[in-house]
């Protein structure tokens, strides 16, 4: 080996021992649309600085999520996912989750004891509802019940959510609530959405498609989520929240570990970003989420729109264990009688 060869090696050897490492990359399945635009700001932002770790989303729907961790079974394709309470508690049931290490988690100590697992697999950064929103360029006298989604006014003006969701499931069983039957009696629901399809424009199964909707006046009501209201009003689209009198649904979104993750650490730090006051805050202000962390002080015209105080104690929560068990056989017999 000559001299030149040599001196070019250690020279390559020297440049590669002193290269930066990668950045170590935290794989997060979440919802789409203005959820994770405000996540990468108010979230993976502070997270990425701390940690020097990147951040990479995939989108999809609690139950697409659930679908996921099935699928991927002992691979590690995700190390954070976000899902609602209902579909995060089959998968803890189905043993897809590994349990968080609330020592190592900060700010877990100020959450309301609704927003943790007593067994600590989930854990919830956000209160939302299933609520009624309306085109304000198409309704001057907001509806005030559940009731009124089967007007005849609304006729081909409305859209509602698929049971693949979690606003479409809440949807049922405020429609049974409404009918005299309950989230244990679902039989009424499905009779009154049945006669509720001749008003119906579209059934959504992701939240953002009737966006465009309500912005080209398609559709003037629709049963959607507070916080994707919220931000879209933000955004200059023209819709209001409506809280039924009988009660907005109220939701509990999660964040969990997979259990194929080798990532839990990284993926701890990430989820005390969801809890700080400051991401929390942050999160209020632009994707319209009720705080769980009790630190978090909202502005009182926020504090009026987002689930928090009044509203959150208003809200009828259905018991998320039992609509878990239910779910595959709610799913099986919409697509059977309403999605057809």
């Amino acid at each position: 080996m000559t001299i030149h060869r040599v001196t070019l090696l250690a020279t390559l050897l020297t440049l590669a021992s002193v290269a930066p490492a990668a950045a170590e990359e935290l794989v997060v399945a979440t919802f789409g649309g203005t959820f994770v635009d405000n996540s990468k700001k108010c979230h993976a932002a502070a997270f990425e600085k701390a940690t020097g770790a990147s951040v990479k989303y995939v989108l999809g729907s609690s139950v697409q999520t659930a679908a996921k961790l099935r699928a991927a079974g002992a691979r590690a394709e995700l190390d954070v996912a976000y899902m609602d309470s209902q579909i995060v508690k089959q998968m803890k049931a189905e043993g897809l989750l590994q349990s968080l290490e609330p020592a190592k988690i900060d700010h877990w100590g100020d959450l309301y004891d609704a927003s943790r697992d007593k067994d600590g697999y989930w854990v919830s950064m956000m209160f939302a509802g299933t609520i009624i929103t309306y085109n304000t360029n198409l309704v001057k006298t907001p509806p005030t019940s559940w009731a009124d989604l089967w007007k005849p006014s609304f006729k081909g003006k409305l859209a509602i959510p698929d049971i693949s969701g979690t606003s479409g499931q809440q949807f049922l069983m405020a429609a049974a609530r409404l009918n005299g039957g309950s989230v244990e009696n679902i039989d009424p629901g499905f009779e009154a959405i049945k006669k509720l399809k001749p008003n119906v424009q579209m059934m959504y199964t992701q939240p953002d498609q009737i966006i465009p909707l309500f912005e080209r006046g398609d559709i003037a009501v629709a049963v959607w989520y507070t916080d994707r209201t919220g931000a879209a009003a933000a955004k200059g689209v023209p819709v209001a929240a409506a809280y039924p009198k009988e009660g907005a649904i109220g939701i509990v979104p999660t964040v969990s570990v997979p259990k194929a993750s080798q990532k839990r650490e990284l993926a701890q730090k990430y989820i005390a970003a969801l809890l700080s006051p400051e991401g929390q805050l942050c999160f209020a202000q632009t994707q319209f989420a009720g705080p769980t962390n009790k630190k978090v002080q909202l502005p009182a015209d926020l504090g009026n729109l987002v689930p928090f105080g009044d509203i959150v104690r208003r809200m009828y929560f259905p018991d998320t264990d039992f609509v878990a068990r239910k779910f595959p056989e709610w799913s099986e017999r919409w697509g059977r009688e309403i999605a057809r």
